[in-house]
């Protein structure tokens, strides 16, 4: 067995050993397991169902996981990712009033011309081609996107008729346990316990049931049925013209997520070759996307690569096989449904919070001396929570870079691809809003 484990995987090769591997990828899948229950709870609001919801992320991050480590042997893990599942929901149905078959519809194409991308080897230049403000702004954007949505969900800030929002009652027993849940998350990482935010939404919950706010359903059940969900997107629906900018945003978000994670891991555990270029590169692409093309499919927002895979790296994970483990336990998640089930809102809510905080540290690496520079990425920070949508979050930074930099005397910094999506967003604003 583990002769054909280093014919597979080359463990040895890459300085690793099979308990390495499996130490890796159980670490790996409680620092990410939190998923299981967020992703269902937010894209329920959505109107899907889910019991189904539950069942499609968790195969779809098996899919996914057991891509990347069986074809590209990186020991990247991948699930749907947060702040798009945010998007699909409260900007893309609640907010635009498109059906969730639509949205799924968007993801699938999202996911094929991602694959394309992939396959022709283009994806260099488009990311080359967007400057580096406007992808840390987006990130950024998307965290602070996260943070309200964490924030409302727990009723810290609730809606207010004269001012939007405002403060909700703290003496709540949901404001004090989704705070609780948050605090406790980062005490948690601060002192480097693996899966702070998995052990954060069960003992919330556990504290809910006490309190006796969680009705107990039980633990582990046979799955829940995947027909709700499993093969429902409407693939018509989502070639309105309207649709192009959803599209857009999910393939970026994803585009430059996947990049900069699969970068950082790989760097990690030591992947990269002399010149800093990884191997098998296109193939990790391609089970990324391949993974969000069959997540639509299966009923979920797009599937992306994890920066939590980082954490099992540093565990001993430094091939695909402590990927492989990822998926094999997501699998075995499908069968803790109704835990899933007893989840309240707040208690996944210092979760939320707790990934806005960690996209929030792109912000570090602005050039905020630089008002050319920071300018747009206030316009994305702001905007994109404000807007309540990561697709004008980033049509709105789009534009501004291109505006500031050409009054600020700066238009050599432009380059034609970004000044034709610039154009291409004033447009849609105009037309097709």
């Amino acid at each position: 067995m583990q002769g054909w484990l280093e014919k597979l995987f080359k463990i040895q090769a890459q300085g690793s050993t099979v308990r390495g591997e499996i130490v890796g990828g159980v670490t790996t899948f409680l620092t990410m397991a939190y998923i299981i229950f967020v992703n269902p709870a937010i894209l329920a609001e959505a109107g899907m169902d889910q019991g189904a919801v539950f069942v499609a992320t968790c195969l779809a991050a098996a899919i996914g996981c057991l891509i990347m480590g069986l074809w590209a042997n990186y020991p990247l893990a991948l699930a749907p990712g947060m702040g798009l599942n945010a998007f699909f929901t409260y900007s893309v149905v609640l907010g635009m009033g498109y059906t969730w078959q639509t949205a799924l519809g968007a993801v699938f194409f999202s996911g094929v011309l991602f694959f394309l991308l992939s396959a022709l080897r283009v994806r260099s230049w488009i990311i080359n081609s967007i400057p580096p403000t406007l992808r840390l702004a987006i990130a950024a954007g998307i965290g602070a996107f996260l943070a309200l949505i964490g924030l409302s969900n727990a009723n810290i800030i609730v809606a207010h008729d004269a001012t939007l929002v405002s403060l909700g009652d703290l003496s709540q027993l949901s404001v004090l346990l989704a705070g609780l849940g948050f605090f406790l998350i980062i005490g948690l990482v601060a002192r480097q316990v693996h899966g702070a935010a998995l052990i954060s939404i069960l003992l919330i919950t556990f504290l809910g049931w006490l309190f006796g706010d969680v009705t107990y359903i039980g633990i582990v059940a046979a799955p829940p049925s995947l027909a709700p969900t499993f093969m429902q997107l409407d693939i018509a629906g989502a070639f309105d013209v309207a649709m192009l900018s959803v599209i857009f945003a999910f393939l970026f978000v994803d585009l430059f997520d996947t990049s900069g994670t699969l970068m950082a891991v790989a760097q990690r555990a030591g992947m990269t070759d002399a010149n800093g270029r990884l191997p098998r590169l296109e193939r990790a692409l391609m089970a990324d996307s391949t993974a969000s093309v069959a997540g639509s499919m299966l009923g979920t927002s797009t599937t992306t690569s994890y920066i939590e895979s980082a954490a099992g790296v540093a565990s001993g994970g430094k091939t695909g096989m402590a990927a492989v483990v990822v998926g094999l336990l997501f699998i075995l998640a499908i069968f803790f449904a109704p835990l899933a089930a007893m989840v309240p809102a707040y208690a996944t809510a210092g979760a939320i919070i707790y990934v806005s905080v960690l996209m929030l540290f792109t912000l570090r690496s602005v050039d905020w001396d630089d008002i050319t520079e920071a300018a747009p990425v206030a316009v994305v920070l702001l905007m994109t929570p404000l807007t309540y949508s990561i697709a004008d979050g980033i049509a709105l930074g789009f534009i501004s870079f291109v505006v500031i930099k050409a009054l600020g005397g700066r238009y050599k910094e432009l380059n034609w691809s970004v000044a034709v999506l610039a154009a291409l967003f004033v447009a849609k604003f105009i037309w097709l809003e």
